[in-house]
């Protein structure tokens, strides 16, 4: 399959399965709202709460598509979600956004979750770059002088993980039930990360740059455990560690939006120094987490490997593995980011009902998980299909 050829294969499927399917059966038309919940099935329910993480990642799917292809359908999802946000989420009182609304605006759960406070900024961001709105532009702005008073670590740097509705400490830092409760964790600094490299392609200023490196360091210092190639995933404030977990869907991301952050600040040692520091991470996630049919494991625990399939590590191994093709020239990668895009297309698009569900098992039979819910929204596969578009389209 040359690249022509698999260019077309994820433009189609960014807009005949992907988007097509979000844009028909989740915005619920009755209502002015989306569908908090779908399951594998089609049951839509019209009660599931509205998270901040589901709706910050529509608003920035749609707003990255409608830069891609600028059709009316995806201004509207981008527009309705932003419209949501603002309308039901952000906290009027304190600024920011809630965690959770119920679908009638009121809100489920007021704390101010920093992961989510990311994604807000990353989508606003995306929502500038599409359709040239200040509002978005000024918000994001304002939330990023939010992130650095309440959520970034004077003492001993960093990003903690949550506050209260009105910025006061919290006794439950947890992103999710299956999380520990600690002050610092890898997932939120990585998308802390990602918020800020797009944030500072539409802010240029002299603290945004400042606190973009810092992050990087914090990767290369803290987070990267050069001995093993994986990231740590938890800590303590003072960067104590607290997990012995591999999450090889986050290793692989990681190795991507790293060298992204790095070019976007335009500095060539810093580029050079992460290039190099993600190739024992590539290494190991082709040796312990890859399996023979293609497919990425989800996790390992205290040595006990997780064999299912994710969605989402799946996505972010196509784009990983041809951004390690790009840096290394290595056709060993370009290969399994083909091989990753094709167990995706065996197992986990759905061929029927559009979308893609949750996962497989170990022995590739279809996870009974939600396809539409809190956590799966059109980020990690619609990102994925413009990522390699437009990675691809450097090579027409």
């Amino acid at each position: 399959m040359n690249l022509k050829d698999l260019k077309k294969q994820f433009e189609n499927e960014l807009t005949d399965n992907i988007l097509n399917y979000w844009g028909k059966e989740v915005y619920d038309t009755s209502r002015n709202t989306f569908f908090g919940r779908i399951t594998n099935e089609g049951t839509k329910f019209r009660e599931a709460p509205l998270s901040a993480v589901f709706t910050t990642r529509i608003l920035w799917t749609f707003s990255a598509a409608y830069r891609f292809y600028p059709t009316a359908i995806y201004k509207k999802m981008a527009d309705e979600a932003f419209r949501i946000l603002m309308e039901t989420f952000w906290d009027n009182e304190n600024g920011g956004i809630y965690w959770s609304v119920f679908p009638d605006g009121k809100p489920q759960d007021k704390k101010k979750q920093f992961y989510a406070e990311a994604f807000f900024i990353y989508a606003l961001s995306e929502y500038y770059l599409a359709f040239n709105e200040e509002k978005a532009r000024q918000i994001a702005v304002s939330m990023f002088m939010l992130m650095e008073k309440y959520a970034y670590d004077m003492e001993f740097g960093g990003y903690i993980e949550a506050n209260t509705a009105d910025w006061n400490e919290t006794d439950d830092q947890r992103l999710s039930p299956k999380d520990l409760d600690v002050k610092k964790s890898m997932n939120t600094h990585l998308h802390i990360l990602e918020a800020y490299t797009n944030l500072y392609r539409i802010y240029k200023d002299e603290q945004a740059e400042k606190q973009l490196e810092q992050l990087i360091r914090i990767f290369l210092d803290k987070i990267l455990d050069h001995k093993t190639g994986h990231l740590i995933l938890f800590f303590d404030k003072d960067w104590t560690v607290r997990s012995e977990i591999d999450s090889y869907g986050h290793d692989i991301e990681a190795t991507w939006l790293m060298c992204e952050a790095a070019e976007v600040l335009g500095k060539k040692e810093l580029i050079e120094e992460v290039e190099h520091a993600i190739q024992k991470t590539l290494e190991v996630t082709v040796k312990e987490g890859l399996a023979d049919n293609g497919g990425l494991y989800y996790e390992k625990a205290e040595g006990h490997l997780q064999e299912q399939y994710d969605w989402w590590p799946q996505a972010e191994s196509v784009v990983g593995f041809f951004n390690a093709w790009q840096i290394s020239k290595d056709d060993k990668f370009l290969e399994l980011a083909k091989k990753s895009w094709l167990f995706i297309q065996d197992h986990i698009i759905d061929k029927k009902g559009g979308e893609w569900f949750w996962g497989v098992n170990a022995e590739l039979k279809t996870l009974p998980h939600d396809k539409v819910n809190g956590w799966k929204a059109p980020y990690h596969n619609g990102r994925m299909c413009m990522e390699m578009i437009r990675r691809i389209a450097k090579f027409d």
